[in-house]
């Protein structure tokens, strides 16, 4: 995964984009089509040609002649020339570039264009850079009304750790029988990477040191929790900020893309037949496997009255968890074994993979009655309603799918096990007619939720007491921890221009960070380039294998 900003020095003409995979004709003022998105303006409604920016998978698309004068279809375009593009010519699908977003003059957004057609427009000095990540252009003579927008679609596979999104544009092909197909392209994929596990150790580690104030020399404070009205729709906050971040990310994609309507995952999980192991049936399913049976007793007959980790047997036996309640473990009945008082006070809060790893053999066995948590099935049984009512705010159209549908499109379609591979799969895809996904962007933008800073005033130790004490403001001169900036340095070991991002000091030399290595630069030689909004961004090749459909 290649982090952005990369850690080299820069040049303010290098845009954070890959190199063109094709060359893009002079502009064509009078045919409306100011992003290349390949739509010329005679050609309204459904067949028309797909235009700039596809690949056959090689990374090159050889482009459309015309028929007598062996013109491309841009120049006989430009001279006004000839009759709008036919689907007479083969398309090529395939894994191409990421597009590009794009605003028009008054803000609004327009159709993605090609990175190429970016570099190009910026060169002219017809647009300006918006913003940085997710990479942005403004064009400075073209407004909405000037332009013609097709719309794209939003998909969204959410997930418990992770969320995909896709955005999509599906055009109605023409085939050689003469019938017509679905054909949807990939433009943009970003990989959303929550913070739930950490808002729940965070809140876990607080409510700790709560329990130690009661607990210690100190003045008695009674628990309030049985004190509090929680409001109607109430969340925890780990399960809350899978919604929030879900939306906020939904929200901002929707002012840089003219996303006409949303479609987005919306599966449960059976969370009691997923404990048993197996489909449960009438009584059975109604009072679980073990209903009637104390815990205990069932543990003593399954490992027969001895140590799970050494047979220790004839011995006081104790109950311990495969997975420390301190991890993160449950009380189920699958993470819990029989342990001698030595081996559970050697094991302590240690994991059993580590502490049996020398005896990989026992581990082994043990391992063989664990099951799959069940806290990511529980996480998206609760947030599946909550974030389809969040994106009905949007003002766009929210179509809900389910889990099965995009498995098949998937499976169909031949795609690897991915959350944004996902997000494309989801929605309605009729594959007895041929309909297809032909295109993937290469490159997936990774946004991973950082949050905006703490509000605690002490730092403090895995004790719990405070370490050292910090500062109330978190903005030095003009500059918050997170933001992006340009350091240019006039001299000494790093000297040159460098991107990346910071972390402020109270004392003006702020610390910027770079894959090669991090130095510390004063405020006076640093320049924004882009706010801290609380994610990092990163980008990886998307898996996806070696796809190609070509229709008439």
């Amino acid at each position: 995964m290649t982090t952005f900003p990369a850690g080299e020095q820069t040049h303010p003409g290098v845009l954070p984009q890959r190199q063109a995979l094709e060359s893009v004709g002079a502009d064509t003022l009078g045919s409306r089509d100011e992003t290349a998105h390949g739509h010329p303006a005679t050609a309204r409604g459904t067949g028309r040609e797909h235009g700039r920016g596809e690949t056959d998978g090689r990374g090159t698309r050889p482009r459309r002649r015309h028929a007598e004068t062996g013109a491309s279809a841009a120049e006989t375009a430009e001279d006004g020339s000839g009759d709008a593009p036919t689907h007479t010519q083969e398309y090529a699908g395939g894994i191409g570039a990421s597009r590009v977003f794009v605003l028009s003059k008054d803000g609004q957004p327009l159709m993605p264009c090609h990175p190429a057609r970016a570099r190009e427009l910026l060169a002219k000095g017809r647009a300006v850079v918006a913003r940085q990540v997710p990479f942005t252009i403004r064009l400075k003579d073209r407004t909405l009304a000037e332009s013609e927008v097709d719309g794209v679609q939003l998909r969204i596979d959410p997930g418990s750790k992770g969320t995909g999104l896709a955005l999509t544009d599906e055009k109605k092909e023409t085939g050689e029988d003469g019938a017509t197909v679905t054909v949807r392209r990939g433009l943009v994929s970003v990989e959303l990477q929550h913070r739930g596990d950490q808002i729940r150790m965070c809140m876990q580690q607080r409510a700790g040191y709560r329990r130690r104030r009661r607990s210690a020399n100190c003045r008695y404070r009674a628990p309030r929790s049985d004190n509090r009205t929680r409001p109607e729709g109430w969340l925890p906050p780990s399960l809350r900020h899978r919604v929030d971040t879900t939306v906020s990310l939904a929200r901002r994609m929707c002012r840089y893309a003219p996303i006409t309507e949303i479609h987005v995952e919306r599966v449960a999980f059976d969370t009691h037949s997923m404990s048993a192991g197996r489909s449960l049936t009438g009584v059975e399913y109604q009072q679980g496997t073990l209903a009637g049976t104390e815990a205990r007793a069932y543990l003593h007959a399954k490992w027969n009255r001895a140590c799970a980790y050494c047979d220790a047997t004839g011995v006081p036996l104790n109950i311990d968890h495969l997975r420390p309640r301190s991890r993160g473990g449950s009380d189920r009945i699958s993470n819990l074994v029989l342990a001698c008082v030595p081996c559970n006070q050697a094991k302590g809060s240690t994991p059993v993979d580590v502490f049996l790893a020398q005896r990989p053999d026992r581990l082994a066995k043990i391992l063989q009655q664990v099951k799959t948590p069940l806290h990511d099935a529980a996480a998206m049984n609760t947030t599946r309603w909550r974030l389809t009512e969040a994106l009905e705010t949007l003002g766009r159209p929210v179509h809900a799918w389910s889990g099965g549908r995009t498995k098949w499109n998937r499976t169909a379609m031949g795609l690897d096990k991915t959350h944004t591979l996902d997000a494309f799969s989801v929605g309605r895809l009729d594959h007895e007619d041929g309909d297809a996904i032909v295109r993937f962007p290469e490159q997936v933008l990774v946004v991973k939720a950082t949050g905006r800073g703490s509000y605690a005033r002490t730092t403090p130790d895995r004790f719990g007491f405070p370490r050292l004490r910090r500062a109330r403001a978190k903005q030095h001169y003009g500059y918050v921890t997170g933001d992006l900036v340009r350091a240019t340095v006039p001299s000494g070991k790093w000297a040159g221009t460098w991107t990346g991002r910071i972390s402020v000091r109270a004392r003006g030399q702020h610390s910027l960070m770079t894959p090669v290595g991090r130095f510390n630069v004063s405020y006076r030689n640093l320049r924004l380039v882009q706010r801290g909004d609380g994610y990092a961004y990163a980008t990886r090749r998307e898996l996806v294998r070696s796809t190609s459909r070509k229709t008439s």
